[in-house]
Order: structure tokens, then sequence, then C-alpha cells
């Protein structure tokens, strides 16, 4: 039992670790959250898709994608392609800033919510190299219920940081209240994307 707990906790620390950081799934999360529009839902599917993706790591789908070169480059350039459109619409958004109450007017369907949820997910090949690769070359160092609870722990890491971030949001809303932080937030995410998309293009042409 000690060794299957320290497994999970192994799981849980290293998912953490890979997923809280500034990416074009996490801000839009953050955006979402601060709007109070569909968070739970929107959190949901990127635990649950961040869940899948581990699963299929830890079950040795990592060693698989990392033998298809045209699968990387086709997830890389998609994914290029979404950042930089993303990026583009937040440096068009901080050009006519609003504020929170005015953000929360603009209607944004689930439909559209969730389609934007699923493509920075899967169309962001960090996701493949972090989740898939790395977290499922991890698991191998462990055999029957340690890998079970090593994934275990990094599919909860994913749901507490989701969730935590969703709601957790809301306790900005005050300060973007005001333009100038929606302007701020927009630039940030601008070139957030912008820095990843440029990265994602550099590894192509390496």
């Amino acid at each position: 039992m000690p060794g299957v707990l320290a497994a999970g906790a192994d799981g849980f620390l290293l998912g953490a670790s890979l997923i809280i950081a500034i990416g074009a799934q996490n801000a839009f999360v953050l955006r979402q959250g601060l709007k109070r529009k569909f968070v739970f839902t929107i959190a949901l599917i990127c635990a649950l898709s961040d869940a899948l993706l581990i699963a299929a790591g830890v079950a040795g789908l990592g060693a698989l994608v990392r033998r298809s070169e045209a699968l990387i480059v086709i997830v890389t350039a998609g994914g290029a392609v979404l950042l930089f459109a993303y990026g583009l619409r937040a440096f068009l958004r901080a050009a006519r800033p609003g504020s929170l109450q005015a953000a929360e007017a603009r209607t944004t369907s689930l439909g559209q919510a969730v389609a934007a949820c699923l493509a920075f997910t899967f169309l962001n090949p960090h996701v493949y190299l972090d989740t898939v690769l790395l977290l499922g070359s991890l698991a191998a160092r462990y055999e029957g219920e340690g890998r079970t609870a090593y994934g275990a722990g990094a599919m909860l890491a994913s749901f507490v940081w989701f969730f935590g971030l969703g709601y957790g949001a809301r306790l900005l809303a005050p300060l973007f209240a005001d333009r100038r932080a929606w302007r701020a937030l927009d630039v940030a995410i601008g070139v957030v994307m912008w820095a990843l998309a440029a990265g994602l293009l550099a590894s192509l042409a390496a």
C-alpha cells in the first residue's frame, strides 16, 4: 500500500507540474471563469480530456505516437495555426476592451465554447508530448497497481487544477470590472499565444 500511495503522489505532483503553466487551454479556462460562462462544463471537458490522454499514455500509446513523425508534424502545424488565430483575437479584443459586465453580456454559445475548448486541448502538440509521451514513459517505472495509482494521481491533479482555475477566477472579478485589466489580460494572452505558435513553427523548421 505505501508503494501504491507513493506512486499516486508521484503522478499527482508530475501531473500538476506539467499542467500549471501559462498556455492556451489555461488562458481559455481562466477567461471563461472570469465571465462565469459554462465554467463547470469547460472545466469538466478539460479534466476528462486530460484523463483520457493520461490513460492512453500510461497504457503505452506514447511509444506509438513517438514513431509517427507525420502525426507529430500535422498536430504541430495545426496547433500553431490555432494559437496564432486565438492570439490575433486576443489582440483585437485588447484594442477595444470592455468591462467584466460587457464581457458577460457578449453571447457565446455552449457549442462554441466546447468546440474552442476541444481545439485548445487536442490541437496542442504539447499535450501529446507532456501528457502522453512524458507521463506515459515515466509510468513505465511502475507495475500493476502502482501504474494505475500513478495514472490516477495525474488525473486527480487535472481535475483539481481545472476546477480550481475556473471557479477561482471569480475571486478576480472585481479587478476585471476595469477595462484596463481586460486589456492587460488580452495583451498577455495574445503575446503568450503568438510566442507558443512561433515556438511550434520553429520546432518544425529545426
